[in-house]
């Protein structure tokens, strides 16, 4: 089956709730957070081997691209497509579509960049699974087996049906972000509900044609401008700010043809401080959740992130969930439970125009 697949990995996005250490110079994807390598880095490492390098084309909008070629040397440049500006993931997805040269029945692989997967073989064997599935034109999606109501990811809500001998089963709706009584009352659903993680799998084919059908002002444009030669500047002004889930699968799913595998891999978006210290936490042991990233002394503290990165030495006495976030300009101090409010910051900054701090 690896002959006939391909990757898209999705290597935009600012990771704003991860600043001041996610800049618009160097954003999350490409900062490694979780050891020597990026995010990117081990997102096209756990690919293989079920997706090779000649495989797997890598989008990110233009000024990343420099950085992709630093951290992917064995990357050509064909496999490279640049963004002039972020237009969100169906603009992204449908560029790297009409620009991949790929057969109609090839299965594309669809995947974030900045995302962590504890088991990496076990992550390749779903989607090996999802591939299957998408063998007779289903849009297909992975769904994250949730581990509680949490607010600040999408759900994804199963449907009637039989499950297939892939485990796919029937997505009956998409839910975005829900507050924390809906959610709870959707993982307590007998269909099943799971996280969204972004992560999608179908054929060329299905893809283009489910495009063309539900998202025609995304795909049109996009296919128009490259055919009369227009430059991707010019075809990206036209086009609107959707995501994919928006744009395809939620009309799609109407139709009964989005299927689901539920999915437990160790998964985390890595999203914010807060999920960074749970995943480091995790992989370090600690019993009493202080965890140190850089130059870093505590005593006493109880669930304590603290990341240095500014060269100085970063002192915590008695705190309790906390993190603190030390860069040669700036100093982030925040509440655990407050973390996911950092991109409110960023947003203030930005209409400062404090764009040195960005």
């Amino acid at each position: 089956m690896a002959s006939d697949m391909y990757a898209v990995v999705l290597a935009g996005g600012g990771g704003t709730r991860l600043w001041p250490l996610s800049r618009r110079a160097r954003p999350k994807p490409f900062l490694p957070l979780l050891g020597a390598e990026s995010l990117f880095q081990l997102t096209l490492r756990r690919l293989v081997p079920l997706i090779q390098t000649e495989d797997t084309i890598v989008v990110a909008e233009q000024g990343h691209l420099p950085l992709v070629s630093e951290q992917a040397p064995e990357l050509l440049s064909r496999h490279l497509v640049g963004e002039p500006v972020g237009r969100n993931t169906a603009a992204a997805i449908a560029l790297a579509a009409l620009t991949s040269q790929r057969g109609p029945e090839e299965v594309m692989i669809v995947l974030p960049a900045d995302h962590f997967i504890a088991d990496e073989a076990g992550f390749r064997s779903v989607l090996s699974a999802a591939a299957n599935a998408a063998g007779d034109g289903s849009l297909v999606t992975l769904g994250i087996n949730a581990t509680g109501p949490e607010t600040g990811y999408g759900y994804i809500v199963g449907g009637e049906g039989a499950v297939s001998e892939h485990g796919a089963r029937h997505v009956d709706r998409f839910v975005e972000k829900p507050p924390r009584e809906r959610a709870t009352k959707l993982l307590a659903d007998p269909r099943g509900a799971w996280w969204n993680a972004g992560i999608f799998v179908w054929r060329h084919d299905a893809l283009i044609d489910g495009l063309e059908r539900h998202a025609p002002a995304i795909i049109g444009p996009i296919k128009r401008g490259l055919e009369a030669g227009q430059s991707l500047r010019s075809i990206y002004e036209m086009l609107p700010d959707v995501s994919i889930d928006r744009a395809l699968l939620e009309p799609a799913s109407l139709e009964g043809a989005v299927r689901v595998v539920p999915t437990d891999v160790g998964w985390s978006d890595l999203g914010s401080w807060d999920a960074l210290h749970r995943a480091l936490a995790g992989r370090s042991g600690s019993l009493d959740g202080v965890v140190a990233v850089g130059r870093a002394e505590d005593l006493s503290s109880q669930g304590v992130l603290t990341h240095s990165s500014g060269g100085r030495l970063v002192v915590t006495v008695g705190l309790r969930d906390t993190i603190v976030v030390d860069t040669p300009d700036v100093v982030l101090i925040c509440a655990s439970d407050r973390a996911q409010d950092v991109r409110a910051i960023v947003d203030r900054l930005a209409e400062a125009k404090e764009t040195d701090y960005l």
